[in-house]
């Protein structure tokens, strides 16, 4: 099982990873998320969610355990079919795909503004 990410304008990256961490930057708060997901046979499963601080709409949940740098957190979701990531343009920066220990900008030219889609590889 490898991760497909469709950019938009029929353009994809193949990641042959079944687990990768998901990172981006708050667009008004400017700090690091961070999600961790696995690759199963039920889907794209969240295991772990971490943030910098709370603000703007990004409240930390109660059950939240701070290390001295972030917030860790367990989401409670179900497995998904797919991932769709919004592009504002207003981060400073790109999503990124991070496993075995390198992270990866994904592209950001995308002129109809298209959400980025993660999913399994068929």
């Amino acid at each position: 099982m490898n991760l497909c990410v469709l950019l938009g304008g029929g353009k994809s990256i193949l990641y042959a990873t079944t687990a990768f961490t998901l990172a981006w930057t708050h667009s008004v708060e400017k700090t690091r998320w961070e999600e961790d997901w696995r690759l199963t046979p039920r889907g794209l499963e969240i295991v772990e969610a971490r943030v910098e601080g709370s603000g703007a709409g990004m409240d930390i949940p109660p059950e939240s355990q701070f290390d001295g740098r972030v917030w860790h957190y367990h989401p409670t979701l179900p497995p998904q079919e797919r991932l769709a990531l919004a592009r504002s343009g207003r981060t400073g920066g790109s999503w990124q795909i991070c496993f075995a220990g390198v992270c990866h900008d994904l592209p950001e030219e995308n002129p109809e503004q298209q959400p980025v889609l993660l999913s399994a590889c068929p």
